[in-house]
């Protein structure tokens, strides 16, 4: 497809905000997870573990819904009112451990420079060339390729950068007092969050209950935002060649899931539409497809296809596409 140069004017109207869906989509979301949590708290204590830990599961699943308006916020298009965008998005991060004000501003980075060789950096999944990784000693080629694999992908890596990483201002730490504040007050406030909930309802149900709920929803979180930019027909270029409509469309999926999953996950699998216009609200996306289903088939992948990213890893410049460590294997071989 063709990108079209209007697509700014074409997506104007459906960046305005409802008040009242607002809240009633924060309310829906945020009430089945305490819900959730409370049953799980009273299962824990009652001795029924199975079902505690079973609880946790979509639990997770409604505290990523609870991060994807956390996302809205932060790109202003929750809220009308740009003080309630940061306010929400503060008080979600606390839940989420997400510290909003340096999410927020590693996040604009990321959507400016998403699909761009040149400027790949701040929040994105590292990724690299195939020239890149050939030209690399044999120990950081080890590296990367630990870093690329799922059990650390989707393992450790989430754990790794909700539970470590974003206590501190990674990447911002010389842009002055503002994302130390964030992440130092961000991880202040849950401290005093678990701390109120332990004395509650006591120290193993929350470990148990509230810190699994936040590893799952961590993973599910990666999975969602590693398919929709590491995916069979995505598009990368260099500086020279990038523009921002063609990388919103071609470098960002449609993860075109089932009806429930895409309310659970507040449309974010419309991603490349929210690329093309980022303060589009979430629950007004699918107004855009129903309106423009020329947009429906770009960049599609459904959850039986999504699954064949996950070997993906490098970029070959030269074939224009995403390819696995295997295929770079069988190319060598041939090659010799």
């Amino acid at each position: 497809m063709t990108t079209s140069p209007d697509w700014t004017r074409r997506l104007a109207p459906y960046k305005q905000a409802s008040l009242g869906r607002s809240v009633f989509e924060l309310t829906l979301t945020a009430a089945p997870l305490c819900a959730l949590w409370g049953l799980g708290w009273m299962a824990f204590k009652a001795g029924w573990w199975g079902a505690a830990l079973l609880l946790t599961v979509p639990a997770a699943v409604f505290l990523v819904r609870l991060f994807m308006i956390q996302h809205d916020c932060g790109h202003g298009a929750f809220f009308e009112a740009k003080a309630a965008n940061e306010w929400v998005g503060r008080a979600i991060g606390v839940l989420t451990l997400t510290p909003y004000d340096y999410w927020r501003r590693t996040h604009a980075i990321h959507h400016a420079t998403s699909g761009n060789l040149d400027r790949r950096g701040l929040g994105v999944i590292e990724m690299l060339t195939v020239e890149e990784y050939l030209a690399l000693p044999p120990i950081r080629r080890l590296g990367y390729r630990l870093y690329r694999n799922p059990l650390v992908m989707f393992g450790l890596g989430p754990a790794f950068v909700f539970f470590i990483q974003q206590r501190i201002p990674v990447g911002l730490m010389r842009e002055g007092w503002r994302p130390w504040v964030s992440t130092l007050g961000n991880s202040l406030a849950a401290l005093v969050g678990c701390a109120l909930l332990v004395w509650l309802v006591g120290l193993a149900p929350v470990l148990i209950i509230n810190a699994l709920t936040l590893l799952i929803a961590a993973t599910i979180g990666v999975w969602l935002f590693f398919v929709q930019h590491q995916f069979e027909g995505v598009a990368w270029a260099r500086h020279s060649d990038w523009q921002r409509e063609d990388a919103a469309l071609r470098g960002s999926s449609h993860y075109d899931l089932p009806p429930v999953l895409r309310w659970l996950t507040a449309n974010i699998g419309i991603h490349h539409v929210h690329h093309l216009s980022s303060r589009i609200p979430f629950y007004r996306l699918t107004e855009v497809l129903s309106d423009h289903p020329e947009l429906k088939g770009v960049s599609r992948i459904g959850l039986r296809e999504s699954l064949r990213c996950i070997p993906l890893a490098l970029w070959d410049e030269a074939g224009q596409r995403l390819v696995s460590f295997g295929e770079l294997r069988r190319r060598a071989r041939l090659t010799a």
